[in-house]
């Protein structure tokens, strides 16, 4: 995560309040040790603390002990991630700072090292119907013929619905026919990564651009998570270029049209656009029907074994999401095995091995997209002003209770509310839900502002 001085300081404001909460029987404890700290900088998954000196560091780097639990606990709620904490004093600040980057620069690891094609999704276990007819004839072209036209292909739907299959289904299909050339998969986070590595100084920016000249065919998923990241913007700027003037292909996968995307440069929306870009929908009832049978089949079972009305039950019940689908039937098949040792599963059992995804289903309407409606509405603003950079009183008000909301009636995550809202900092929505929660103790108008919201929301 890279964190402003500003935001590491408000962070570490937090991470103090917390710990003056948990002592309050003993503040002069508080006030001995803790009082004085700071937030020095944040490495990958470490947090390197300043402490008032050699003493105070001997009492809290002991794991086992109340000073290091106590700022360990603080440090997880705030942050909602588990930190390792390193702690300093300032005259080892002032004469290690080269041992502390040394510490970023200990081992670089090949580029993409975990981004691999998955054997397993190819074109003969991806279902074909209606739905996505045109985006699998697309990608089997683009397989045969890479980079003669379409470049770059864009495939885009709602989520859960086979895009990241399909991705995998090209890229291994492409390496069975042609086994020379490489082909890199990547999600879109993946590339961030890369990109933050090399700002640190982990990686060198030439390296990266040098690394994708070896790359013949190159997959990116879920690309609407580049937008509000300007500078990652444009090193994929360029990269895409120099694989669309070379001939090389590329494929994205999103989960809006590109002219959808907010917060990623129009420059690179026009270029998304200059290929093919192919919409996939929602399946049918008979898709759904033969995902389930295919899924059936890959678990090792027969379609026999499963009563044809159960089947239809599950694909009526699950079918906005092929996710959800494996998931039920997942359920169905554990919840035989575990309780009933049936040979043949029937419409009953099935009913009652998915009864509690159903009902939190029921439980679960509401969204993060429902509440940034409801907030907008109720502000006389539309949803694109919420998640905007725009930071007048008014929308800035109404973007915090969004993200307030969104946090205190769906427990969202801090990161994926900031990328919700445009790709903020961890630290931005932290500062944001926490300004909410005070100002909630003593300002009547927006007790009666959230109150009217979260009855709107519950209708």
């Amino acid at each position: 995560m890279v964190t402003s001085l500003v935001q590491q300081k408000q962070i570490w404001n937090l991470v103090l309040d917390k710990i003056k909460n948990l002592l309050q029987q003993d503040i002069h404890l508080y006030q001995t040790f803790f009082e004085d700290t700071s937030l020095y900088s944040i490495e990958g998954n470490m947090l390197n603390i300043v402490v008032g000196s050699s003493f105070c560091k001997q009492f809290f780097q002991q794991e086992d002990q109340s000073g290091y639990q106590t700022m360990y606990r603080a440090v997880l709620e705030v942050m909602e991630s588990d930190y390792q904490l390193n702690f300093l004093t300032k005259e080892e600040i002032n004469s290690n700072t080269t041992d502390i980057k040394n510490k970023k620069e200990e081992k670089k690891v090949p580029f993409f090292a975990n981004c691999i094609l998955n054997p397993k999704y190819t074109f003969d276990n991806f279902v074909s119907g209606d739905c996505n007819k045109e985006a699998i004839q697309a990608s089997l072209l683009i397989a045969t013929n890479p980079g003669i036209s379409y470049n770059p292909l864009f495939i885009y739907s709602k989520p859960g619905l086979g895009k990241t299959h399909l991705l995998h289904a090209l890229g291994n299909y492409y390496k069975e026919k042609y086994p020379g050339k490489r082909v890199q998969y990547i999600s879109t986070d993946n590339f961030v990564t890369e990109f933050v590595k090399y700002v640190r100084g982990n990686q060198e920016t030439e390296n990266l651009k040098d690394y994708f000249e070896t790359i013949d065919l190159l997959l990116i998923d879920d690309i609407q998570t580049l937008q509000n990241k300007k500078a990652t913007c444009d090193l994929f700027f360029t990269i895409f270029n120099q694989f669309v003037n070379s001939g090389r292909q590329i494929v994205l996968t999103s989960d809006r049209a590109p002219n959808d995307l907010q917060g990623v440069e129009e420059r690179l929306v026009s270029r998304f656009n200059m290929g093919l870009s192919i919409s996939m929908r929602t399946p049918d009832f008979d898709t759904m029907l033969k995902i389930l049978e295919k899924k059936i089949i890959s678990n090792q079972l027969s379609v026999r074994n499963f009563d044809p009305d159960g089947l239809a039950f599950l694909a009526q019940n699950f079918s906005k999401n092929v996710r959800d689908l494996e998931g039920a039937l997942n359920r169905v098949i554990f919840y035989t095995i575990t309780f009933k040792h049936l040979t043949r599963i029937d419409l009953e059992t099935i009913k009652e091995s998915v009864s509690p995804m159903l009902k939190q289903k029921k439980g679960a309407n509401i969204t993060e997209e429902d509440i940034i409606e409801e907030v907008a509405s109720y502000y006389n603003m539309t949803d694109s002003q919420i998640t905007s950079k725009v930071r007048t009183s008014q929308i800035a008000l109404a973007r915090r209770i969004a993200m307030y909301l969104c946090r205190e009636m769906l427990n969202t995550p801090y990161l994926k509310i900031g990328k919700i809202f445009g790709g903020r900092d961890h630290s931005t929505v932290i500062t944001a839900v926490v300004k909410v929660e005070t100002e909630l103790k003593t300002d009547t108008q927006l007790q009666n502002a959230i109150s009217a919201i979260k009855k709107r929301l519950k209708k």
